[in-house]
């Protein structure tokens, strides 16, 4: 029988220890047992986070005729809402009636994919590796309710406007994620998950609807470049106590697989 726990149980990792090592095996030892953690005392400044979540709130608010003509052409061009590197950001599909949403989105990238290389090298480090997981390619979007799912894409860096909703599932029980302006919510995604053949867990998660208030979540996915193939790795695959268990598949091909509900493995 499936339970739902407390806040504050999921891991929080604080960047501030002045000990990278222990930073390190606790972002380890996060992915191994959850797939899902916080962060707390990052550099990401706290008044870009709140201007992030101002424009945001802004975009989600406009006429839904104009959000969804946005999202159409970016669909039909199969353009995603990315945001990074810069050289591939398209500013054809955000609006141009917010006043600072480019400017702040950015600046935004700019931290977060800091933040995405510390992370991917600790876990490459977990794993003995000297090269870093992934490549950042992070796209974003605002999410307001999600069924139960993992996450596609490597790894998601995610914030949220402190309306609660977010969970966590491990052990048949669902966890609370509490979400405050304090902290970012890591995920590993499938991404990672395959590359390290099952190492480090993909979080299974889901967002919940408050009856009173709006949640709104800003998710930025860190992803392997669409023609990527992604296997598990080969320095990881030893004998055959260790052999691979997934199958490979570029990025493009395994979205296709499981939008359209296709086995995999």
């Amino acid at each position: 029988m499936e339970t739902i726990s407390a806040l504050d149980d999921i891991p929080v990792v604080d960047l501030s220890n002045p000990n990278e090592d222990l930073v390190a095996r606790a972002v380890v030892k996060a992915s191994e047992e959850w797939g899902i953690f916080h962060v707390v005392n990052h550099w990401i400044p706290p008044e870009l986070i709140g201007q992030l979540k101002e424009v945001g709130t802004e975009f989600f608010q406009l006429p839904e005729s104009e959000k969804k003509a946005l999202a159409s052409e970016a669909k039909r061009l199969q353009e995603h809402g990315r945001i990074w590197p810069p050289s591939r950001v398209n500013h054809r599909f955000w609006p141009n009636n917010i006043q600072d949403y480019r400017e702040v989105n950015e600046e935004y990238a700019k931290e977060i994919k800091k933040l995405s290389e510390k992370i991917r090298g600790w876990l490459s480090e977990g794993l003995g590796l000297r090269r870093r997981l992934l490549s950042a390619v992070s796209r974003s979007r605002c999410e307001v309710r999600t069924p139960r799912h993992t996450d596609l894409s490597g790894i998601t860096f995610l914030i949220a406007n402190q309306v609660y909703g977010l969970q966590a599932f491990k052990d048949n029980n669902w966890f609370k994620v509490k979400d405050d302006d304090s902290r970012i919510v890591v995920i590993i995604g499938d991404q990672v998950h395959r590359m390290n053949n099952g190492k480090y867990k993909r979080a299974e998660h889901r967002a919940t609807l408050d009856k009173e208030k709006t949640r709104i979540s800003w998710p930025v996915f860190v992803d392997p470049n669409p023609d990527h193939v992604v296997r598990p790795l080969p320095e990881l695959i030893s004998g055959d106590d260790n052999a691979p268990k997934f199958k490979p598949y570029t990025y493009r091909d395994y979205k296709f697989h499981i939008w359209n509900r296709l086995p995999l493995d």
